[in-house]
């Protein structure tokens, strides 16, 4: 079993000197120590040194932190890292908040963790809704924007004159602004309005 320990600071004027101090003395090498110098709202995955730590750590490791927040700006990325690392057979142990998963109280703290990260997601969830339902209240559309239909139908006779001249349908709709799907779907609900598809 190896310590493996993770820095991070948000800017390079920032020092890392002291989670590094924390680090070497609870037994990480410095040569196992990996660092970030990221912000926090990165995704853990996302910054070069968690990357390198995660291609390096092995099954029965264990990656020691200065602080959990070290991991990430949010609960809900702290406990996806530890999840990530948990997942891959590697513990957490962070110094400053006691949390090390070879004691008892330690795992009480990571099942804490995830519950209150689960909570701040349905939170997450439950605002999002209210804000939806509160926009739809107020009249904002959801989804494509309405297209003037003199505009589509302009673009279907532009579109029609091209294939006419001999060009894909994939080269006309390009030169209307569209996709050849887009193309298509136009084509067929005027046929549909015109009566000749149903």
């Amino acid at each position: 079993m190896r310590l493996l320990g993770y820095t991070r600071v948000s800017t390079a004027a920032q020092e890392a000197q002291l989670q590094l101090d924390a680090l070497l003395s609870v037994g990480v090498q410095k040569r196992d120590v990996f660092a970030d110098v990221t912000s926090g709202s990165r995704a853990a995955a996302e910054r070069p040194g968690m990357k390198k730590l995660l291609e390096y750590a092995e099954a029965g490791d264990t990656v020691v932190v200065w602080r959990v927040d070290r991991l990430g700006r949010s609960l809900i990325d702290v406990l996806n890292t530890v999840n990530l690392l948990r997942g891959r057979g590697v513990e957490l142990r962070s110094i400053s908040d006691g949390i090390d998963p070879a004691t008892t109280t330690g795992r009480l703290m990571l099942n804490m963790l995830a519950t209150l990260a689960e909570y701040e997601r349905e939170l997450i969830a439950e605002r999002v809704n209210a804000g939806i339902a509160a926009a739809k209240a107020n009249g904002t559309r959801f989804g494509r924007p309405l297209v003037d239909p003199a505009v589509i139908a302009g673009k279907l006779v532009i579109a029609k004159q091209e294939r006419e001249k001999g060009r894909t349908a994939e080269e006309a709709a390009r030169l209307v602004g569209w996709s050849r799907a887009t193309l298509y779907r136009h084509q067929q609900a005027a046929a549909r309005a015109r009566g000749l598809v149903r």
